[in-house]
C-alpha cells in the first residue's frame, strides 16, 4: 500500500505544518456534508417557497402564451414582454437560489473553514506522474473511498426503495384524482421521498465528517526526524544564531563605548575590571553605570578614558561590586552610595584643583564596600565557588 510509510508518523502535526498545509490549500473537507446541506436547503426552500414559485411560474407561462395582434406585429413590444417574463422567472427563483448559494458558502465553516490559496491554482506536474497515480489507486485511502461510495449507494438506494414502495398505491391512485388535488398530492409525495433520501445522506455526512478530520490529522502527522528538522528550521542554525549573537554583542559594545567619553570617572581593578560612572548635578536618582567590562573590554574602556582625559580610580573591590551588581545605564546599588560618593567627591575636587581652585585632594584610601557586595570577598563566597584572586591595594590613576 502507498500509505504504509504513515506507520512511522507518530508525532502530532505542529502548528507550523498545519499552517503550511493551509497555505497550500490542504484542509479537511467533506463532500458529503456539503452535498447534504445544499440538498436539504433546496428541499426546505421548495417546501417554504414552492407555492409562491408555482403561482408565479404559472402566471408567467400564461402571460407568455397570451399574445395579441399588436405584440405579434411589433418586435419591440414582443422583446420587452419576453424580457419581463424572464425577469419574473428569475425573481420567482431568487429566494430558493439565494438560500442554496448562502448555504453553499457557509457549509465549509462546518469543517475546514473558508480558504483561498493561490498555490492551489498553480500547475503541479507531479500529479501527472503515472507511477504515483497508480500507487494512489491502490492506496488505503482509495480503498476506503470505494467502500464508502458503495455503502452510500446501498444506503440511499435502500431508503429510496422503501419510500417509493411505501407510496406505490398512492402513486397509482394519482391517475383517478382531479388535476389540482392530484398535483398537490404528487408534490407532497415527492417532497416526502426527497426528505427521506436526503436524510439518508445526512447519516452518511455524520459519519464522513469525523472520519475526514481523523484522516486529515493522521495524514498531517510527522516523523520524529521531520519534527527535529522543523525545530532546527524554526530555531535557526546554531552557527548562524551564534554569529548573530556575536554581532549583537559587538553592536551593544560599540554603543556602550560611545558613552565612555561622557563619564565622570572610571573605576578599575586595575587590569581585569573597568566601570565608567556618570553623575550630573541636579539629576534625579543616583549615579549611573554608562559602560563596564572585563579584560579586553576593560582595557578598551581605560584606553578611551585616557584619550578623553577621564579620571580613573584604581579601586578593585568597588570595581568588582559595581560590575557584578549593576547593568549598563542602571543606577548603582544603595549599598555602594557611600563609596561612590567618596569617589565623585575626589573627582570634583581634582577638577577644581586643575582649574586653580583649591588644594590637591587626598586620594581615597579605603572605600566603604560591603563585603557581601564584593565577589572576591570571603563573605560573598558560596560553596563551590573558586577562591578569590588577590588584587593590588586601592590607589589612584590619572
Amino acid at each position: 500500500m502507498a500509505d504504509d510509510s504513515d506507520a512511522e508518523r507518530t508525532e502530532e502535526a505542529s502548528p507550523r505544518r498545519l499552517e503550511k498545509a493551509r497555505e497550500e490549500g490542504d484542509v479537511p473537507r467533506s463532500r458529503e456534508i456539503a452535498t447534504f446541506t445544499v440538498l436539504m436547503t433546496a428541499g426546505a426552500s421548495l417546501w417554504m417557497f414552492g407555492g409562491s414559485l408555482v403561482g408565479r411560474l404559472g402566471a408567467t407561462l400564461h402571460s407568455g402564451l397570451s399574445l395579441d395582434r399588436e405584440q405579434v406585429y411589433n418586435p419591440d413590444i414582443l422583446l420587452e414582454r419576453i424580457f419581463d417574463d424572464v425577469l419574473n422567472v428569475m425573481l420567482a427563483c431568487l429566494p430558493i437560489a439565494g438560500a442554496i448559494m448562502l448555504v453553499a458558502l457557509l457549509s465549509p465553516l462546518l469543517i475546514g473553514g473558508w480558504l483561498f490559496s493561490s498555490k492551489a491554482f498553480m500547475p503541479n506536474f507531479m500529479k501527472l506522474n503515472p507511477i504515483k497515480g497508480i500507487g494512489n489507486m491502490f492506496s488505503t485511502n482509495s480503498l476506503i473511498e470505494l467502500l464508502k461510495a458503495i455503502a452510500k449507494t446501498v444506503l440511499v438506494g435502500a431508503v429510496a426503495w422503501v419510500v417509493i414502495m411505501g407510496q406505490k398505491e398512492a402513486m397509482l391512485g394519482l391517475a383517478v384524482e382531479p388535476l389540482n388535488a392530484g398535483s398537490a398530492h404528487a408534490g407532497e409525495m415527492i417532497a416526502k421521498s426527497f426528505l427521506f433520501i436526503v436524510g439518508a445522506l445526512g447519516v452518511v455526512a455524520l459519519i464522513d465528517g469525523p472520519y475526514q478530520l481523523w484522516h486529515y490529522n493522521n495524514k498531517m502527522k510527522m516523523t520524529r526526524q521531520e519534527m527535529i528538522q522543523e525545530h532546527k528550521e524554526s530555531d535557526g542554525n546554531p552557527q548562524i544564531k551564534g554569529k548573530i549573537r556575536q554581532m549583537q554583542r559587538e553592536m551593544a559594545r560599540g554603543r556602550m563605548m560611545q558613552n565612555v567619553p561622557t563619564a565622570d570617572v572610571i573605576v578599575t581593578n586595575p587590569t581585569h575590571y573597568a566601570v565608567a560612572l556618570k553623575y550630573a548635578d541636579g539629576q534625579k536618582g543616583a549615579p549611573r553605570v554608562v559602560a563596564k567590562g572585563v579584560d579586553e573590554v576593560a582595557a578598551k574602556i581605560r584606553e578611551l578614558g585616557a584619550e578623553h582625559k577621564i579620571a580613573m580610580l584604581e579601586a578593585p573591590a568597588l570595581a568588582r561590586a559595581l560590575y557584578k551588581h549593576t547593568d549598563i545605564d542602571e543606577e548603582i546599588p544603595e549599598k555602594l552610595y557611600s563609596a561612590v560618593a567618596e569617589v565623585l567627591a575626589y573627582v570634583y575636587q581634582l577638577r577644581a584643583f586643575k582649574k586653580g581652585d583649591g588644594a590637591y585632594p587626598d586620594r581615597p584610601s579605603k572605600l566603604a564596600v560591603p563585603p557581601e557586595m564584593d565577589p572576591h570577598d570571603p563573605a560573598y563566597q558560596q560553596p563551590g565557588r573558586r577562591a578569590a584572586r588577590p588584587d593590588s591595594n586601592d590607589g589612584v590613576m590619572q
